[in-house]
């Protein structure tokens, strides 16, 4: 079985409470029993986490040797130039680690994405952009930490796709089984 749900702000991509933690879990969605998450959306992110009962699809979806993309929407203070995009796009060394070559791109128009609740932080002085960013790997908060090293630290954070599937008008919150056509879209 595999699942799609458009993960709010402010939920662990786990079932159990970290201890003294602000954040909800996944344990309030009414999943079918002896699902866990495929990878993870902290907790502040939003967006597609898959959920499943199937074992393999963990190394055969996460893996970067699968080169399995995900899209990430992302919204940042001011405008990168060219230059700064095409910097993420050859990869960058963040904490050691050279992140993999990426797609990166300006969206413009803004795409049309329901207000967060709570609110992101805005400044009047500051202008804000929302970027593509089309990875084959998933570090631990790559890509915020891939926008602050290119000087445009991320206001939001929205993961859109993965593979050939994409959120869509899945309502935020909600959940749905993921139907044989939609899974090939995953999988490839």
């Amino acid at each position: 079985m595999l699942l799609a749900f458009h993960k709010p702000y402010g939920v662990l991509s786990q079932f159990t409470p970290e201890p003294g933690s602000k954040f909800r879990t996944l344990a309030e969605f009414g999943f079918p029993p002896r699902v866990y998450a495929i990878g993870r959306l902290d907790a502040d992110s939003e967006g597609l986490l898959l959920l499943s009962d199937e074992v393999e699809l963990n190394q055969q979806l996460l893996h970067p040797r699968h080169a399995h993309e995900r899209e990430y929407w992302v919204q940042v203070e001011r405008i990168p130039t060219a230059a700064a995009l095409r910097q993420m796009e050859q990869g960058l060394v963040i904490q050691g680690h050279r992140t993999l070559p990426c797609r990166a791109r300006l969206l413009d128009p803004s795409p049309e994405i329901p207000p967060r609740d709570p609110p992101i932080r805005t400044r009047k002085s500051v202008p804000e952009c929302w970027l593509a960013l089309e990875l084959i790997e998933g570090k631990n908060r790559q890509v915020r930490r891939m926008t602050a090293a290119i000087g445009h630290p991320t206001l939001r954070l929205v993961r859109m796709r993965i593979g050939g599937f994409w959120l869509g008008s899945l309502p935020t919150g909600d959940w749905k089984r993921i139907e044989p056509k939609e899974r090939k879209l995953i999988l490839g």
